[in-house]
Parts: structure tokens; sequence; C-alpha cells
């Protein structure tokens, strides 16, 4: 597939697309003529890449991690799995917070009028 099929595929852009090549993060593409031509294999990475980059790691994190193609496509996977766990541990957290602060609220609700008008 051409960089315009790949870069809907994987919800990215021609640009961003290019830009990953030039600093190393995907590999360079097949060329067909003067067109570049991607594999599933790509479109993946990408993918992968972006949901890195949703849980906060940067394109040098991704990089150091992708110092080699398959073992840094699991290093990737392993470290977004060790990040979703954290992002779940502070959702979990933030959840109990908002429980203890209506448990808050419904008790403040109880407490009569009279008592805020002395």
């Amino acid at each position: 597939m051409y960089i315009g099929e790949a870069a809907r595929l994987s919800a990215t852009t021609v640009k961003t697309i290019r830009h990953y090549e030039r600093i190393g993060l995907l590999p360079e593409p097949r060329r067909h003529g003067k067109y570049r031509v991607y594999d599933q294999h790509t479109v993946e990475l990408l993918v992968l890449v972006k949901c890195a980059q949703k849980l906060g790691f940067t394109l040098r994190e991704m990089q150091a991690l992708m110092a080699d193609d398959q073992t840094g496509r699991d290093s990737i996977r392993a470290a977004i799995a060790a990040k979703s766990a954290q992002v779940q541990q502070r959702i979990d957290q933030l959840q109990r917070q908002l429980a203890d602060l209506h448990a808050f609220d419904a008790s403040l609700q109880q407490i009569p009028d009279s008592c805020f008008h002395l």
C-alpha cells in the first residue's frame, strides 16, 4: 500500500509517517519506482506508536525501545502494558476520591438549612 493508505489505516497523517521515518522510528519503506510502499507491519507499528503516545511516551522513549525491530515492538508493548496498569491504578484512585467526595456532599446535604443561618 502507498503512504496515504497507510496513514488512513493507522489514523495518522502522511506528514507524521514521513517524520517518523526521518527520525528512525519507522523502518525505511520499500520503493516501487518513486513511491514508498508500506505493509501491514508498518500500519501496526504506527498504531502502536499512537497508543504509546496517548499513554504519555515521548518519541525519544519509543526510539530507545525500538532499538531493533522485533524486540523493539515487544519492548513498546511491554512498556504500554506497564503504563496502562499505572493509568488504571490512577483511574481507580480518582474513582475512590470521587466516591468520597460524593459521600461528603451527601452528608452536607443532610445538614438542616437552619444550621447555616446562625
